[in-house]
């Protein structure tokens, strides 16, 4: 067999990996019986059979045994020698111990170290000759040498190698970072199969696994940064992220306008500029407690000159940093200065959050005693994370820029001036909360000269509040045009509210309403002028208080109902109270309740006095009586002075069951009509509507009936029966002799609609007041 030729390859785990023809010829096992095998089983199964034949296998061949470096792998190869004189062999020895680039141990079976190499020096330069007959950690100096000890403990009793263990030394003065070795176990045994010791091999993998490391660190903030589309969320996953396996601690400061949604400053960022602490995390092991307090987030600060933070901002360059005890800079961030000073920090990295040329923010890395110290590679690594996240950070501020344009114009959009009558005098009091909240107040007009008062609270601040209140008083203005009942208007306006609920929570979680509550509660009071009787339901809101002209006030027995959108079927009862004439209705938020509304309240006695003077003067004296107190949430309060709608401009009419009763509200119609003032255009128009309401009541409702028309704002034509069944308006085809009234009242009439009472309905409809020219435009009914 020709020397040098290679028989077996074998793995560091022990296996054979291949296996020559030579092989085959020397073993008499082919490769497919050989390879993947553990060389110690093989050469066992190999011994006995020779064993078996009387034959020794030393006489059967000579063999040399090396091992060769293969990327970053140690594999052994197994030879053809021809030689095996005791001279080549501990030249051989001597080359592997002396040029391996693997550091070699052999051990005896109390781990000691008998060899080493000498290639790869000892600890500290440390002579290899001091380093025999030490424990194996302790002349490798290993940070965990307990847990060293074990593995090869298990190994030298087991005989299973152990392979590419991952092992940190300890630090190495003047090196900035803790050495990484890839160990490798096997065991030693001699002829006769008795355990002797160990070999134990180390590479030196420092810088492959550093740059696995930063490589998985940039993977890792590209996956979990960026899932939010606000800007203070963004920078909080940036130091969950980076925090420990960067750095021990990382600080995040963005530029105030940009989280605002406003556009970043270009640079260089002038000093004037404040940052806002957007995002902290430090996590030091070991550290006694509050010993380290971390920056508070959320509090902004001037940019502070002559610092690394300030250079960064200027020329966006990120900055490597060794900390000293007497940095100068350190004095213009005091206390920056004293979580670096508690926390032990030695070396900083500042990077900035820049895009195209601007500026977004600051970045601040630090790494304390426990910790390895900045690399320039580190630097590297840090303005990757750093470009990511800044990108992240103007996507949420753009988001949150439109956000707020398109949630301000949806605002605007909805009415700003409530439509009051001539029967009701009314003033708000209205005290914002410092950031915004979502109270309301309302004066409806609704048909037969009546008003709809409401006041609103949504629970919250800012402008998700402030949506809310919108979208609901927008509601409310709608299901008001149905004539409502304030029960049953609540009670729409409850699910309605609900709706908004269900839709949050589609929204996905980047979305900020997604994380809002609604809880909404609102009053409805409906005045009724000709009746002079308020109807009135509540959802949470205190309950409503009435100022009589006598000087005397007394709360309104209103049942109270569950809040708006609240789960459940509990109604809103509703209760109707009777309201002179210059009786004044006071409605207000829960943060009113206990200073006015309550009757043991200080403010109190000045709604006594609500029905003497102008109701704007109250609502000054309330507001400088309520100056400098802290309440939770919108003060808001509406108060509504009543009057009764003239007895001239009414008209009730008791009618007949029959045909007849047709031409007698004709004929009453037009008499009054024509005292009215009313011109002949709109005249004919009201009798023609009077005829066909009539004519249908007559045809399809039950007696008693009842026609009155109401002469204010609008002229309003009412037809009330005791039946409940509701009109529909009809397409009737040209044949027909029917079927067109109500097609030719709501041809004619501004709006028509059904009101239901307790006994019976009401139809109506509602047309414009036209005056004779005779009488002149604008003139109102003689009295």
């Amino acid at each position: 067999m020709p020397s040098g030729d290679v028989l077996v390859l074998i793995d560091e785990s022990g296996r054979v990996i291949e296996w020559g023809r030579p092989a085959e010829e020397l073993f008499g096992w082919s490769a497919e019986e050989a390879v993947g095998r553990s060389v110690t089983t093989l050469m066992h199964a190999v011994a006995a059979d020779r064993e078996g034949r009387r034959e020794r296998f030393s006489d059967a061949a000579a063999v040399l045994v090396k091992p060769v470096l293969r990327g970053t792998s140690v594999v052994w190869q197994v030879l053809a020698a021809a030689d095996t004189a005791p001279g080549r062999d501990m030249a051989i020895l001597k080359a592997v111990f002396t040029h391996s680039p693997v550091a070699l141990h052999v051990l005896d079976s109390r781990l000691r170290v008998v060899r080493m190499s000498t290639a790869t020096g000892g600890p500290h330069d440390t002579p290899v000759e001091h380093l025999l007959g030490k424990h194996f950690t302790e002349a490798c100096e290993l940070a965990d040498p307990e847990e060293e000890a074990a593995v090869a403990q298990r190994v030298l009793e087991s005989g299973e190698p152990v392979v590419n263990r991952l092992v940190r030394r300890i630090k190495t003065p003047g090196r900035p970072t803790r050495r990484i070795d890839a160990f490798s176990y096997f065991r030693l045994e001699d002829s006769h199969g008795e355990v002797v010791g160990l070999v134990a091999s180390a590479l030196d993998v420092t810088e492959r696994e550093n740059a696995q490391n930063r490589l998985a660190l940039l993977d890792t903030v590209r996956t979990r940064v960026g899932h939010r589309l606000s800007v203070m969320d963004v920078c909080r996953e940036l130091v969950e992220a980076v925090v420990p396996a960067f750095a021990g601690i990382a600080d995040v400061e963005v530029i105030e306008d940009v989280i605002g949604g406003e556009d970043p400053p270009p640079v260089p960022v002038h000093r004037d500029v404040p940052l806002r602490r957007a995002a902290f995390e430090g996590r030091i092991a070991g550290h006694p407690a509050g010993a380290f307090r971390p920056l508070p987030v959320g509090v902004f600060h001037p940019l502070p000159v002559g610092t690394p933070f300030s250079d960064v901002l200027s020329d966006l360059r990120p900055r490597l940093v060794v900390i000293e005890e007497d940095s100068s800079w350190l004095a213009a961030d005091p206390a920056r200065a004293d979580v670096i000073r508690r926390s032990g920090a030695h070396s900083l990295i500042v990077a900035p959050l820049a895009l195209r040329g601007h500026a977004l923010g600051v970045v601040s890395f630090y790494r304390h005693q426990r910790e390895d110290f900045f690399e320039e590679e580190d630097v590297a690594v840090a303005s990757a994370m750093c470009a990511h996240a800044a990108l992240c950070i103007d996507n949420a501020r753009q988001f949150m820029r439109e956000w707020i344009i398109a949630r301000t114009v949806q605002r605007r959009l909805l009415p700003q001036r409530p439509a009051t009558h001539a029967t009701v005098e009314v003033s708000q009091l209205h005290l914002p909360a410092p950031e915004g909240g979502g109270a309301w107040s309302d004066a409806i007009a609704l048909p037969g000269a009546r008003t709809a008062l409401i006041v609103g609270d949504v629970a919250g601040r800012g402008i998700a509040a402030a949506i809310t209140m919108g979208l609901l008083r927008t509601a409310v203005h709608t299901l008001a045009a149905l004539d409502l009942p304030p029960d049953e208007l609540l009670a729409r306006l409850s699910d309605t509210a609900a709706r908004l609920v269900a839709a949050r929570a589609t929204l996905p979680p980047m979305d900020p309403l997604s994380h809002e509550p609604l809880t909404a509660d609102c009053v409805i009071a409906i005045y009724d002028p000709v009746d002079l009787t308020c109807a009135i339901a509540r959802a949470g809101l205190p309950e409503p208080i009435v100022a009589f002209p006598d000087g005397t006030s007394a709360d309104l027995p209103v049942p109270p109902g569950p809040p708006l959108a609240e789960t459940g079927n509990a109604p809103f009862p509703a209760t109707t109270v009777d309201l002179r004439e210059g009786s004044t209705l006071v409605m207000g938020t829960a943060a009113l309740a206990d200073e006015v509304l309550a009757p043991s309240g200080p403010l109190r006695p000045l709604l006594d006095g609500a029905c003497t003077g102008p109701l704007s003067d109250l609502c000054d004296d309330i507001t400088h009586a309520l100056a400098g107190g802290r309440r939770t949430g919108e003060t808001l309060m509406l108060l509504a002075r009543t009057k009764a709608l003239p007895r001239d401009r009414v008209l009730t009419l008791a009618l007949p069951e029959g045909p007849e009763a047709a031409p007698v509200a004709r004929a009453a119609a037009r008499r009054r009509l024509d005292a009215w003032g009313v011109d002949e255009e709109t005249a004919f128009t009201t009798e023609l509507i009077v005829s066909e309401l009539v004519g249908n009541a007559v045809r399809y409702g039950t007696p008693p009936l009842q026609l009155r028309l109401i002469f204010e704002r609008m002229l309003t034509c009412e037809v009330s029966d005791t039946a409940t069944s509701a009109p529909q308006v009809k397409h009737a085809r040209t044949i027909d002799e029917t079927g067109r009234g109500l097609f030719i009242i709501a041809s004619l009439a501004d709006q028509w609609g059904t009101r239901y009472r307790t006994r019976g309905k009401t139809v109506w409809a509602e047309q414009p007041t036209g005056m004779s020219t005779e009488r002149g435009s604008g003139a109102g009914p003689p009295a």
